[in-house]
């Protein structure tokens, strides 16, 4: 079986982030978020990975390479215009002979993709989706199925009074196909999976399952307040993820840094800091009495003596200033510098 990574969007919900960052290689505990997808299927035995680019490619493409050091082996194509996913999923699978297991690009998850690949073949599925429950169904597509997991319908974003009855499953982003999908869609052409290919299959009675994810982890991060809260589980250690925390940064002996935290390489931590349920990227200067919580660092920024950051995403590059303030749901993007004193 073979994969293919969706990773052509521009990430505009998560932007100012993804101005220079490509979303698929945003830091993720300091790791590119496309790497755990990759982990992900390599943990599964699959290791022919095709990512299927867009925006930015050139940037994705050199810093994740070939995928030896992952031990997968990975081919990049980039979109000659703007495909939609079906249409993506056409352009990078028309050739193959066998089953495509498909990703989003902006999702992170534990699921055991064996699982999901034995539950597609005893179903001899056509099309298998991945689906996991929600709180507030009102801001997805819900998935109906029968009692033998057939997928019946969707229906996109339900108004509360239509919820009683109505499934909390959504569509998970994991999805796999057998060649025959890619007779629905047109060569070339602009195609939607959620509004094109899955309406297709309903409409032509094919096999057509959804595999019910139960105490899997599962976000997408395409928006600030999702990847900062994906920091916080993965810290917490909700999601069964193996994080790695590298030694190499110079840490002062008074400064306070709890267990949950991670500290990336090169990073110098002066007297009095203190870092709480954060994570700090490569090359961070962090000075005096400066206080990070519950927030996200990227690499080579410097935050300047008594500033506070509290529950905020600080981007690359960025300078914070003494006794500057930066709040909550505060996201600032590359290069940004704030003055001394400022709030933000």
């Amino acid at each position: 079986m073979q994969a293919l990574i969706l990773a052509g969007g521009k990430g505009t919900r998560l932007r100012p982030l993804t101005v220079y960052t490509p979303k698929p290689i945003v830091p993720v505990v300091n790791r590119p978020l496309v790497l755990y997808q990759i982990d992900l299927l390599r943990e599964a035995g699959i290791t022919d990975i095709t990512l299927s680019l867009s925006y930015q490619p050139d940037k994705i493409e050199h810093l994740i390479g070939s995928g030896t050091d992952a031990g997968v082996t990975l081919r990049y194509l980039t979109e000659p215009s703007p495909l939609g996913t079906g249409g993506a999923y056409k352009f990078a699978a028309d050739s193959t002979n066998g089953a495509t297991i498909v990703l989003n690009g902006d999702i992170i998850t534990d699921l055991d993709l064996s699982e999901l690949i034995a539950f597609h073949n005893a179903k001899a599925s056509a099309a298998t989706l991945a689906l996991t429950p929600v709180k507030d169904p009102t801001r997805y597509g819900v998935v109906q199925t029968d009692e033998d997991s057939r997928i019946k319908g969707f229906v996109e974003k339900p108004k509360p009074d239509q919820l009683d009855g109505l499934s909390n499953m959504i569509n998970a982003g994991i999805y796999i196909l057998e060649p025959s999908i890619l007779d629905l869609i047109e060569r070339d052409t602009n195609r939607s999976f959620e509004y094109h290919v899955f309406p297709e299959i309903l409409a032509r009675g094919l096999p057509f399952f959804g595999y019910e994810m139960s105490d899997n982890y599962w976000l997408d991060i395409g928006t600030p307040e999702t990847y900062l809260a994906a920091h916080h589980d993965l810290l917490a250690g909700s999601a069964s993820i193996k994080l790695e925390r590298p030694p190499g940064s110079d840490v002062a002996t008074h400064a306070e840094i709890d267990k949950l935290s991670v500290i990336g390489p090169g990073c110098t931590i002066k007297p009095g800091a203190q870092i709480m349920n954060s994570v700090i990227g490569p090359g961070v200067l962090i000075e005096e009495k400066a206080v990070i919580k519950v927030s996200v660092i990227w690499s080579h920024t410097r935050i300047a003596s008594f500033a506070e950051v509290r529950s905020a995403i600080i981007g690359r590059s960025c300078h914070v200033g003494r006794n500057a303030a930066v709040g909550e749901q505060t996201v600032l993007g590359d290069k940004t510098t704030l003055t001394d004193y400022t709030r933000v």
